[in-house]
């Protein structure tokens, strides 16, 4: 892969995160020390980085050479979960941050490995919108504090939730039943029931004292941009 091409994948994640709200050009100028023109000159185009600066911005971003590159490539050169012999899948556990922001959970990213049945998974319909070849299909967070207070009694907190990234249409999966969803949410995975209303997404909370959301869709996006992936399984340690 060409340096070229690792400062172009590097120049699309931060203004996806500039689109989202995460980041600003000031932000990320006051972060790196460089003047704000050269970080505008940067995200436009109108220059490259050097090796330093992008490893300046690779810092103070906390991400690595790993995210920039291409899944497929390094689905080609590396297998990032080891294979499963038997009738069981060998599934990644990650932070809602990555689930909802990473097409491929690195081994970094890695905080446990959960089996669970091919046949299991096998039997989960997928319905995908938009390209997500490369999306790791299936991975597992836990759920916080926070997630579980909206959406409590349904899910407590710590409970286990498989996402199931190549469904991210709108579409019930079951008739007269709402989809429960990861969502992207200022840069991490919100899980809430979730409607479209104009350009904006409302994301409803199961308990109904918590506050429902709302996200505005961001010009040229979709509401599946958003959709990190249908809660398709959820587990509870005893």
């Amino acid at each position: 892969m060409k340096f070229k091409v690792l400062q172009e994948n590097l120049r699309k994640i931060l203004r996806q995160r500039i689109e989202t709200g995460e980041l600003t050009g000031l932000h990320l100028a006051q972060q790196t020390g460089f003047k704000q023109a050269h970080i505008s000159n940067f995200l436009n185009r109108k220059r490259g980085l050097s090796l330093e600066g992008m490893d300046k911005v690779l810092q103070v971003q906390h991400l690595s050479v790993l995210d920039l590159l291409d899944p497929a490539e390094v689905n080609k050169r590396a297998s990032i979960v080891p294979p499963s012999g038997d009738e069981f899948e060998n599934i990644v556990l990650t932070d809602a941050s990555i689930a909802a922001t990473q097409s491929l959970i690195t081994a970094m990213h890695v905080k446990e490995i959960v089996k669970m049945r091919k046949s299991f998974l096998r039997h989960l319909r997928a319905s995908p919108v938009g390209d997500r070849t490369h999306w790791q299909r299936f991975v597992l967070i836990k759920l916080g504090a926070r997630e579980a207070l909206s959406m409590s009694p349904r899910l407590a907190a710590g409970a286990m939730l498989l996402l199931d990234r190549h469904y991210n249409a709108l579409t019930p999966y079951r008739k007269g039943e709402f989809n429960m969803y990861g969502v992207l949410e200022n840069g991490t995975c919100a899980v809430r029931y979730v409607e479209v209303a104009g350009n904006h997404l409302i994301l409803r909370p199961h308990n109904q004292s918590y506050p429902t959301e709302v996200v505005t869709i961001a010009e040229g996006k979709s509401a599946s941009d958003y959709i990190v992936g249908r809660v398709c399984f959820v587990g509870m340690e005893t």
